[in-house]
């Protein structure tokens, strides 16, 4: 006689939800909870009508774990919460929809994770998979979570895989080939201690093997110490130094392959802006490259992708303004890299809700980079006594001050418009906010929206 497996699965957007469906069409008893009340979780109970699902909406009750065999938990929520240490403390597994997919994947997954750059580098990787004629999925942190898409997966197949550290968190399973982008301070409102966050980073290449390969930054040191963590063959990838995958020589980008050296293409055919660009497209073929992309390919996507959504992006030009959407940059360190992208004057866009991470290196960019910086959300008085001490700062070391004036908006209906106020023909308008959209908005994607609908309306 069979036994029916039970599993508890925490949070009902949009892992959980797709965890839900897996297990039960799987025969699994499936319990959902959350912290939400059902009034708020109508649509989406609509959506598993067809299951046989068990709620328990409102709270997580530590009686969620009589009877439970494993017990998932989806990217949004902490490892701190009572039910979930007391399910680690009684020994009932903990997973997530991203080890529960690589544990059954029958094909090869490239696994990309990193604080700044994921989601273009995934992309990069996933066009030149299917250029070079692959089946190829790409999804997990961003988009489709894809566990509910491995019916229909091949062994010859590939999967490109973005995996954030809310899910590298729990997981003791590593794709074949695990790239590691960049390892800086993000998300501490959520590990708490930079050691956790990379410990976190770290099992995307702790657990591979032999056979496996691990992509590494070579310029940066948190991702290139992750090399005596794994006992996958390291690749690695750099701007400034001739490497073993691919490497930025004078202007042009250079693919290692065994004994010969390939140029793939010019920095000027890049359509994307800044350095940072040049390093995921070099990641991006060191990974690419270990897949079995044909360099054809890797030129051709280089060469013709001009980005995605919210990252960089550009909505429109008026009067000589060009208005960019980087509403995905929820790190003052993102930022950072955004500004260096522009020889224009710059009027930026900032603010959000704070993730407990350092501001003064942003401050300082702002005050000799930024000539109007308009603050919204929660952060704003925080970055303004930051940008406040900065500028008075490098005022003290005789050092030029291109920020002209601070404006608090409120809201960033009330942004948008102070920014075309104060927007000169040649200026760069930047929405590049440095925190979370948490404060007033579901995602960085709904903040993005509504920055261009209101771009759209001047």
């Amino acid at each position: 006689m069979t036994t029916t497996l039970t599993v508890v699965i925490l949070g009902l957007a949009r892992q959980g939800k797709a965890l839900a469906r897996f297990f039960a069409e799987q025969g699994w008893h499936v319990t959902v909870s959350d912290t939400r009340k059902p009034e708020a979780l109508q649509d989406t109970m609509r959506e598993l009508s067809d299951l046989d699902l068990r709620y328990v909406l409102g709270e997580h009750p530590l009686s969620l774990l009589d009877g439970c065999d494993l017990f998932c938990t989806s990217g949004g929520v902490p490892s701190d919460l009572p039910v979930v240490q007391e399910a680690a403390r009684r020994g009932i597994p903990l997973s997530n929809d991203a080890q529960e997919f690589v544990r059954r994947c029958p094909a090869p997954i490239i696994g990309i994770t990193g604080s700044a750059g994921k989601t273009t580098t995934t992309t990069l990787v996933g066009k030149m998979l299917a250029e070079t004629g692959f089946t190829t999925w790409v999804g997990g942190n961003i988009g489709n979570p894809l566990i509910g898409d491995l019916a229909a997966m091949q062994p010859t197949d590939r999967v490109v895989m973005e995996l954030s550290s809310f899910q590298l968190e729990l997981m003791q399973v590593s794709p074949q080939v695990a790239g590691v982008l960049n390892i800086t301070p993000n998300h501490l409102d959520r590990h708490k201690t930079m050691e956790a966050y990379i410990a976190a980073k770290a099992n995307i290449v702790a657990h591979q093997h032999e056979s496996d390969i691990a992509v590494l930054s070579y310029d940066e040191p948190n991702a290139r110490a992750l090399a005596r963590l794994t006992q996958a063959g390291v690749r690695y990838f750099s701007g400034t130094t001739e490497t073993n995958g691919a490497f930025l020589q004078g202007d042009t980008l250079v693919l290692r392959q065994a004994e010969r050296q390939i140029t793939v293409c010019e920095r000027r055919a890049l359509r994307l802006r800044g350095m940072h660009n040049v390093m995921n497209a070099l990641a991006a073929i060191t990974l690419a490259d270990a897949t079995g992309t044909s360099v054809e390919a890797m030129e051709h996507v280089l060469s013709t992708f001009t980005g995605v959504e919210h990252r960089l992006e550009e909505v429109r030009r008026v009067n000589g303004v060009l208005w960019i959407n980087d509403s995905i940059a929820t790190a003052p360190e993102r930022v950072m890299a955004e500004l260096q992208s522009f020889d224009e004057p710059l009027i930026l866009l900032a603010g959000g809700r704070d993730k407990d991470l350092p501001w003064e290196a942003f401050a300082r960019a702002v005050a000799q980079r930024v000539r109007v910086l308009i603050l919204f959300g929660e952060a704003a008085g925080l970055i303004r006594g930051h940008v406040e001490a900065a500028v008075a700062e490098t005022r003290a070391q005789h050092q030029t001050v291109i920020l002209e004036t601070v404006i608090a908006a409120g809201t960033l209906e009330n942004a948008v418009q102070a920014a075309a106020q104060h927007a000169q023909s040649g200026d760069v308008v930047l929405l590049s906010p440095g925190g979370t959209s948490y404060d007033a908005y579901r995602d960085f994607a709904e903040r993005g929206e509504h920055f261009r609908q209101l771009v759209m309306a001047l």
